[in-house]
């Protein structure tokens, strides 16, 4: 009677061993079997919060589609849809809103590109200059920051009121007056935010340029401002989104139908008649944030860049 024979050792060396489990495949395992039970409210609350944001918009739009134009027959989901809120707009001589449009597109898109000019030129010579009184400047702006600018509506009524007597053309009830009013706060924290983008550049290209025989406005000019175009977009988008939509300012300098801005001006339309105007004001507030969004769409990767740059120092 044969016996088993016992299985030799050079069988067992054919027989491959079994290779160790990684530890990433482990966890990829264990995530497969066991469900992603803490993410789901997460994708919850930012629904939630798109449909929060989202509603106003809706409305406005339903509200500017629907041909009755009262506040009472809107609703959030458009029901009708016809351009005649539109129509009445456009052709009303009473509201004149191309001219609102008009005037906020000068005080806006002039004051933007001033107010980064001047910007720009203060946060070089903080950056890049060394003076007497450099520091205690920037504390300066620091602190004027800390208080309301509701304290200088009385102050700032009387002062252009006094200077219409001398200079009409800048005084109140004037475009170019409620400029000159948004480019005295050009050096608030813009300031800040663009010196700490200028610190960013190394000083030895300055040095290098003025061994070249290069002057200060030369420097800035040519060379400065071409590296520091992310910092200077992000500005100019706040700046525009800023003037585009203020309102306290604006209501105290302008009081004619002709040299309102497109805020005053709805506020006007809604204060005539919100019920019946209601349509008219809801289509021209979709028509005003038509600007806004395309600054936004058009520059907006240099506000990521120039927000995060510019914070770092």
């Amino acid at each position: 009677m044969s016996q088993p024979t016992a299985q030799t050792p050079a069988a067992d060396a054919k027989s491959p061993a079994p290779r160790p489990v990684s530890a990433e495949k482990k966890a990829a395992a264990s995530a497969v079997s066991k469900p992603r039970s803490g993410v789901w409210w997460r994708h919850l609350l930012a629904l939630v919060a798109l449909v929060w944001a989202l509603f106003p918009v809706l409305f406005i739009l339903s509200a500017a589609l629907n041909p009755a134009g009262t506040l009472s027959s809107s609703s959030p989901l458009p029901q009708q849809f016809s351009m005649r809120n539109f129509e009445r707009l456009f052709s009303s001589t009473t509201f004149p809103y191309w001219t609102w449009f008009q005037n906020s597109l000068i005080v806006a898109g002039l004051g933007t590109v001033l107010q980064v000019f001047i910007g720009a030129a203060a946060a070089f010579a903080f950056s890049r200059l060394r003076w007497a009184g450099r520091r205690a400047g920037l504390m300066t702006l620091l602190l004027a920051q800390m208080f309301p600018v509701l304290l200088a509506f009385s102050a700032l009524y009387i002062m252009f009121l006094r200077l219409g007597e001398v200079l009409p053309g800048l005084g109140l009830n004037t475009l170019w007056g409620l400029l000159l009013v948004y480019l005295g706060g050009s050096m608030g924290a813009n300031v800040w935010l663009l010196k700490g983008y200028f610190d960013t550049i190394p000083k030895e290209m300055d040095e290098a340029a003025k061994m070249d025989g290069a002057s200060h406005a030369r420097i800035f000019f040519t060379m400065t401002l071409r590296l520091v175009a992310p910092i200077l977009a992000t500005v100019a988008i706040l700046s525009f989104v800023m003037l585009w939509g203020e309102f306290l300012l604006a209501s105290i300098f302008l009081l004619d139908q002709d040299v309102r801005t497109l805020g005053i001006g709805l506020y006007s339309l809604n204060l005539a008649d919100r019920n019946a105007y209601f349509g008219m004001f809801c289509a021209g507030a979709l028509i005003a944030s038509i600007p806004p969004v395309l600054v936004y769409l058009g520059l907006q990767k240099q506000l990521i860049g120039g927000l995060t740059s510019g914070a770092v120092k």
